[in-house]
């Protein structure tokens, strides 16, 4: 029997924290975030609207998952508390992945991401991708771009900084434009939760061919990478 979004109470209520994270945070008087966290509601509202089929992949974990319950903890004192509490909740159903053919051995133990809803689901969808990056204390994720594919970060829980710019707390929310060159870094003693949203052609994201930059300099590479 095929299961739909309706079926499934958890996972319904964790979008409805992503509705409420798109609509309610602040744009900080940009027009181009603004418009960002209304393309992510649309499409998110039309995608739900259809009740879409929920394919369950195959639970995986890695190193970093060990760093979860830490970021969910602290990510409950916060005003994000109603997003850590849904995944929490649909935790033991989630595929973390690193999702490069080869990632640096630094990285192994302390990167790690998973989709909620996009073309590989389990909510599948098409032109949207939603999901999580956890980050260990200490790491640096390295320069990278994404190709034809708009990006937004949201911090959940753990402080990070963006090419080395500016610190971001929970509720911070990063726009990174197609071909924009990002590299990420997280604090000393916690760990990182991010929320993401990504909007794009649907072939695109489909088969995002991450890799990371060859070089480091902004505006030299264009290659996708989460």
């Amino acid at each position: 029997m095929t299961r739909t979004l309706s079926d499934s109470p958890g996972w319904q209520y964790l979008l409805r924290e992503f509705d409420m994270l798109y609509r309610y945070g602040s744009a900080g008087g940009s027009r181009a975030i603004r418009s960002h966290r209304k393309r992510v509601r649309d499409r998110l509202a039309a995608i739900t609207d259809r009740n879409p089929v929920l394919e369950m992949r195959e639970p995986l974990t890695k190193p970093v998952v060990e760093h979860l319950h830490r970021a969910l903890d602290l990510g409950e004192v916060n005003d994000l508390n109603g997003m850590c509490r849904a995944l929490r909740r649909v935790q033991a159903g989630l595929t973390w992945e690193y999702g490069y053919e080869r990632v640096p051995k630094a990285l192994e133990k302390k990167y790690a991401y998973c989709e909620v809803m996009g073309p590989r689901g389990p909510v599948m969808a098409e032109g949207l991708i939603l999901g999580f990056v956890l980050f260990a204390p200490k790491t640096t994720y390295p320069q990278h771009s994404h190709s034809d594919i708009e990006e937004s970060y949201v911090s959940v829980s753990g402080a990070w900084s963006e090419n080395e710019t500016a610190v971001f707390a929970p509720g911070s929310m990063i726009l990174n434009r197609s071909g924009q060159e990002h590299r990420i870094t997280t604090g000393e003693y916690d760990p990182c939760l991010l929320a993401y949203a990504w909007i794009g052609p649907e072939e695109r994201l489909s088969a995002p061919g991450m890799r990371f930059s060859a070089t480091r300099r902004a505006g030299r590479s264009k290659t996708p990478g989460p």
